[in-house]
């Protein structure tokens, strides 16, 4: 026993290590003498990538815990794709009004915020609290909404003017690079306590992941305690996606690493190591993309790229693993 726990002890501290490496670096990278303004523009990518590793990781891990599959992802509820309703449907009916909103950035988080956790609140009451605790009737319909918002935006993008679609475009796709300040006190706060009560419910999360049988069995109230995860997941996906927008791959590209990397199902260890290596993954992959390849693009698509190719090989190694 004590040898597993200096074992993961000395796998969270070299990734300890390796994130305040890579921070320094990126912090100071050819900032030739000009530190305030370095600082000043980087600092605030930096706190984004933290606020948004943690948060992802946190969800990710999470949820997988619940529905026992290590393949789904919050944004199987729909998430990214209310998101991008929601921001359409504001640049559909408020067309040159929304400048004004627009520059409340305040206002917009919060909208963005609120409905995507009051959709899922509806979701998880309805379905869980009156549907007989079907999880997998939670997951399908989740499906079928995202695939509804999804349809439904692209309908109105057709009908948009031209000017306002390619507006639009621009606030579809995730940016760590225009992530307003004044917006991560309010997210850091919220993001802290979901993650501290989800610290909470670790060892609870420990034997959910031997089976709902087992759980009852012993003890646990894995109806209420599914609900309570499920609604701490929505509010941090939320919070996430209406700081920086959607990215649909990194939670997966993180929990997975993290799973490997660990060899543990222990979940406070899990959120630790997820955390640190998300935002290690974001602060390597920004410093790669805006320093040493110099390439015109954002982290997001690359996060997206990489996160496809790796959910394929996944799949085919899984495939692969059961015949052979």
């Amino acid at each position: 026993m004590n040898r597993l726990k200096t074992s993961l002890a000395f796998k969270l501290l070299v990734l300890v290590i390796a994130v305040i490496f890579f921070t320094w670096l990126f912090l100071t990278y050819q900032t030739y003498g000009n530190w305030e303004f370095a600082l000043k523009l980087r600092g605030k990518k930096w706190l984004a990538f933290v606020l948004v590793g943690i948060a992802t990781s946190f969800a990710t891990i999470t949820f997988q815990t619940i529905t026992h599959n290590h393949f789904l992802t919050p944004s199987i509820l729909g998430f990214d794709s209310l998101y991008i309703l929601i921001q359409t449907v504001l640049f559909f009916f408020m067309g040159h009004q929304l400048g004004g909103l627009l520059s409340n950035k305040l206002a917009l988080f919060s909208v963005n915020v609120l409905l995507m956790v009051a959709l899922s609140t509806g979701l998880f009451f309805f379905l869980l609290e009156k549907g007989r605790q079907n999880l997998y009737l939670l997951l399908m319909v989740g499906m079928i909404l995202g695939t509804f918002f999804s349809s439904f935006s692209t309908f109105l993008q057709v009908l948009l003017d031209p000017n306002e679609y390619d507006k639009l475009q621009g606030k579809l796709f995730a940016s760590f690079g225009n992530v307003d300040v004044s917006l991560l006190k309010i997210t850091s706060i919220l993001i802290v306590l979901v993650v501290l009560f989800l610290l909470r419910k670790a060892p609870e999360l420990d034997v959910l992941h031997l089976g709902k049988e087992k759980a009852l069995n012993l003890g646990v109230d894995v109806s209420r305690l599914q609900l309570q995860l499920l609604m701490a997941v929505s509010l941090l996906i939320a919070l996430s996606t209406a700081l920086v927008g959607p990215v649909t791959f990194l939670g997966f590209i993180v929990a997975n690493l993290t799973y490997q990397y660990m060899g543990t199902f222990r979940h406070t260890s899990l959120f630790v190591a997820g955390s640190l290596l998300g935002i290690l993954l974001l602060v390597v992959g920004q410093f790669f993309v805006e320093q040493v390849f110099h390439w015109n693009t954002t982290m997001s698509v690359v996060i997206e790229f990489i996160g496809g190719v790796y959910f394929v090989g996944k799949i085919l190694h899984e495939r692969k693993a059961e015949l052979g």
